[in-house]
């Protein structure tokens, strides 16, 4: 009968991710984005994509080359900890400095820190633990992760913000400074207690040479060996899909005219239904197979892009309508308001204006259409008393325009009918979101020789990086072609689509390779 405990190495790798999660929330995707984007000005979001994509191409490209050093003795253990201090202290240093180049380089250099500790955290994994317990261990690592780093600080975060204010000083340091101090105190049982079992023995430390021949070669050895080469071609399409799901499921939303809290809402119930979804993976996957659970998970996400179609293919005509009925009325306006003396000015808190005004109509928002005012800094004294009578104008024409159409009322309906989607699409990618993650890694473990596991994980996880660039692609690409981004959900259907097809046509090669490494003592 199997172990059911884990043991004092698995307890240390699973805290791991329960440290390093964090980072992936407050920094990475929910709150240094908008605070850098706020610092660094107009175009602050086009600066942090390019700062983003330049992190991750060079902690790609450094994977395969890192993983081959890092199976030699002694090595894996060092890089993993040059990496993790590397990430933990420039998100600290992030927090001591007002100016955004100088965020924007913490930032990179902490990220690459980040992605490159987790290359040798993952390949980590057959270190600590045997083939039969690999996805037990695995699944609890990313169950860990989503109720740990990924909601414990990113909600004691969001109550310091929502108690001070987003834009208080002490608040968004504070979120930085959490990150980091989390990150390294859960980080410290992986230190003490996880070592290297598996690794080349040689007394002399690998030439750059040596390095890049071994690179080579395990290239060479994933596409000879057909098993590892189907799961890995597999593996790169559906983890783009994946991929893409979580980094296009809020500006999907959001272009949609949803509620950006719901949204957020929305996503932590994702996070939390993540975790026992997780752990459950990691128990069927030894009684189904890796393989079967996989399969199935890609074909929930599969129902999650066509749900996703659904809502914004049934919303979209909706929100046209509304859109093109607002911009009628807005036209109509604007050619009876009075002429301003700052008219740049003027045109510009305009723009802001009736965006504001589009905003509070769809949702009903009566409370805001009545605080709303007309303001620019620096108003010319003649411009006061014309905002006021273009105020006026704006708030009879807004009534007529509002009780005179019925396409405001299809509007929100539609828009309650998708936010109601939105939410099952949520809790659906909890149920999956972890467990295909966790059991993608355990199973590329059991295929792969030991004493390589680093080099392997490196290409495993260039793989990943590399993936991560079709899926938005390809979503906005089709969004733009045909000017709905709904048929851009169908593009990530195909992805997933295909990763089925070729993983469910390898069972054989992986049923033979998975038994064949089982048996082997490298």
């Amino acid at each position: 009968m199997g172990r059911s405990r884990f043991t004092k190495k698995e307890r240390a790798w699973i805290l791991y991710d329960w440290a390093n999660s964090v980072y992936a929330t407050n920094i990475m995707a929910a709150i240094f984005p908008p605070i850098f984007v706020n610092i660094a000005g107009n175009a602050g979001d086009a600066i942090w994509g390019y700062a983003t994509s330049l992190a991750t191409l060079v902690a790609a490209l450094l994977s395969p080359v890192l993983g081959a050093i890092a199976d030699y003795k002694g090595m894996k253990k060092k890089l993993f900890t040059f990496f993790a201090l590397l990430g933990i202290i420039a998100t600290g240093l992030i927090a001591f400095f007002g100016n955004w180049k100088i965020m924007l380089i913490f930032y990179v250099i902490s990220r690459i820190g980040f992605s490159c500790s987790n290359l040798f955290y993952d390949s980590f994994l057959t270190d600590v633990t045997t083939n039969d317990r690999m996805d037990k261990v695995s699944s609890w690592g990313y169950a860990m992760g989503y109720i740990g780093g990924s909601t414990i600080p990113f909600v004691i975060s969001i109550a310091v913000l929502a108690f001070l204010g987003y834009s208080n000083p002490f608040a968004q340091k504070f979120s930085i400074i959490i990150t980091s101090v989390w990150w390294m105190v859960f980080t410290i049982p992986f230190l003490k207690d996880v070592e290297q079992i598996h690794y080349i023995d040689s007394d002399k430390k690998p030439t750059f040479l040596q390095v890049m021949r071994q690179t080579l070669q395990t290239a060479k050895e994933i596409t000879r060996e057909k098993g590892l080469f189907l799961f890995i071609i597999a593996y790169f399409f559906y983890i783009d899909g994946v991929g893409t799901v979580i980094n296009i499921s809020t500006a999907y939303g959001a272009s949609l005219g949803l509620g950006t809290m719901g949204m957020i809402l929305a996503l932590l119930v994702t996070q939390i239904v993540a975790m026992p979804c997780s752990i459950l993976f990691g128990g069927f996957s030894k009684k189904v197979g890796a393989r079967k659970l996989l399969l199935f998970a890609i074909a929930v996400y599969i129902v999650i892009c066509l749900f996703g179609f659904v809502m914004g293919f049934t919303l979209e005509p909706s929100q046209k309508a509304y859109e093109d009925a607002y911009e009628d009325f807005k036209t109509e306006v604007v050619a009876s308001l009075p002429t301003f003396v700052e008219e740049e000015k003027a045109e510009a808190a305009l723009t802001t204006y009736f965006q504001k005004t589009s905003d509070y109509i769809r949702n009903n928002n009566q409370d805001g259409l009545d605080k709303l005012h007309l303001t620019w800094a620096d108003m010319h004294e003649s411009d006061i008393a014309l905002a006021t009578v273009a105020e006026d104008i704006i708030e009879l024409s807004r009534s007529d325009f509002i009780d005179s159409t019925d396409t405001i009322d299809a509007y929100q309906k539609s828009i309650k009918t998708s936010s109601t989607i939105f939410w099952m699409m949520a809790i659906l990618v909890g149920t999956v979101q972890g467990g295909i993650q966790a059991t993608s890694r355990s199973l590329f473990g059991k295929l792969i020789p030991k004493k390589r596991s680093n080099e392997f994980f490196g290409f495993f996880d260039i793989f990943g990086k590399f993936a991560s660039f079709i899926g938005p692609l390809l979503y906005s690409l089709i969004a733009s072609l045909t000017g709905r981004s709904s048929y851009g959900t169908i593009a990530l259907a195909v992805l997933f689509v295909i990763g089925f097809v070729v993983l469910y046509k390898s069972g054989d090669e992986l049923d033979r390779l998975e038994k064949e490494r089982a048996m082997s003592a490298d």
